[in-house]
């Protein structure tokens, strides 16, 4: 009678913290996510680890043997995909370089010989020409 009371106190703090986890996650603001993912990645690493001791440690039995390296698995999965995840979203706060056309600053910057890189006539810009490859009016 005490394995069931105990099984069913332990299967109801589960539910119970899946469904505050739940709640308090989906109430993060964007901003925080990828902070939020980096720590549980670190704490993710730190379980790892502990499965490794454990595994390490343990006796002779194979079961528990395979259960640990399913986890181990499982767990690792997590880890690489959480750093996948995080790096994907951090390159979405990057700035984006410039592109610079043929008619842009590049072009009136560079020394000229007088022959494009197809051999055709001087660029826009130094035949009196603006920086956006239009001929300037007054």
């Amino acid at each position: 009678m005490i394995v069931a009371s105990t099984l069913t106190t332990n299967l109801a703090i589960l539910v119970l913290a899946g469904f505050i986890g739940f709640v308090v996650i989906s109430r993060v603001p964007n901003t925080l996510h990828t902070p939020l993912m980096s720590g549980t990645n670190a704490i993710h690493g730190i379980v790892l680890l502990g499965g490794l001791l454990i595994v390490g440690l343990s006796g002779n039995g194979t079961f528990n043997k395979v259960i640990l390296v399913i986890a181990i698995a499982f767990g690792t999965i997590n880890i690489v995909g959480g750093f996948l995840v995080t790096d994907r979203m951090l390159e979405m706060f990057k700035s984006k370089p410039k592109p610079t056309g043929a008619g842009g600053r590049e072009a009136a910057a560079r020394p000229s010989d007088g022959a494009g890189s197809d051999g055709a006539a001087v660029s826009s810009a130094a035949a009196g020409g603006g920086a956006d490859g239009k001929p300037d009016t007054p």
